[in-house]
């Protein structure tokens, strides 16, 4: 018995949220459609003109991204290339990996995904073994690396799996979550709220690399199969 009471309490404390909710919507949408009532012809087609401007900026921005490369995950050839990459767009992210490398291979999946859903930064790759001065000037140690670079100049790395939850079962939202801390793409969630957050706890700090020489060109693996 009093166990159907309390469920019957829990029920209608539920149902007092959603009528308390559905309140404000409807308050809200009551201002907006008060406020349209409200005004003349001269406002509304002021209106109309600066959201058909705003879309039509939105449309040239996005045409202008896609002819720098924008929208897709692509190999770049060479090191020279890279710099002419980075120097035509806003935000870029430079994978570095290794063909024999497995970690790479998943790092390469994600990164297909989000280059499609954030065409507003560049994704592409590097070989690192056919890239030693660039490997030696951004300390590219660990591979897979992401090099975060922002208005031509690199801002923050993303080396192996350890931001990601240190696993290589983690979410492409894990990623893009990383990515939205860095600032480096336009992310609509929470940053305070990592996907991975509710799997396992670890700590937040961020590995960032100082641009120093390297000795030697020899790579470390984060993966186990190398």
């Amino acid at each position: 018995m009093a166990a159907d009471t309390s469920v019957d309490i829990l029920q209608k404390v539920l149902e007092n949220e959603i009528l308390q909710t559905t309140k404000v919507v409807e308050e809200h949408l009551d201002a907006e459609m008060q406020k349209l009532d409200q005004m003349d012809e001269d406002e509304l087609e002021r209106l109309k003109q600066r959201r058909l401007e705003a879309l039509k900026k939105a449309q040239q921005q996005k045409q202008e991204w896609l002819s720098k490369g924008h929208g897709e995950y692509r190999e770049i050839p060479s090191e020279r290339d890279f710099f002419q990459e980075v120097k035509e767009s806003k935000n870029v992210v430079c994978h570095f990996y290794r063909d024999t490398t497995f970690r790479c291979q998943i790092m390469d999946r994600h990164l297909t995904v989000l280059a499609k859903k954030h065409i507003e930064t560049k994704f592409v790759k590097l070989n690192a073994e056919k890239s030693p001065f660039l490997c030696e000037r951004l300390r590219i140690k660990v591979l897979p690396t992401l090099a975060l670079v922002k208005d031509g100049k690199t801002q923050d790395y993303v080396v192996g799996f350890t931001d990601l939850g240190n696993t290589d079962d983690f979410t492409t939202e894990t990623l893009e979550w990383r990515l939205g801390c860095a600032d480096i793409i336009n992310y609509s969630g929470n940053l305070m709220d990592p996907p991975f957050q509710s799997q396992k706890k670890f700590g937040t700090s961020f590995t960032k690399l100082d641009k120093k020489t390297i000795r030697g060109k020899k790579y470390d693996s984060d993966s186990d199969d190398d």
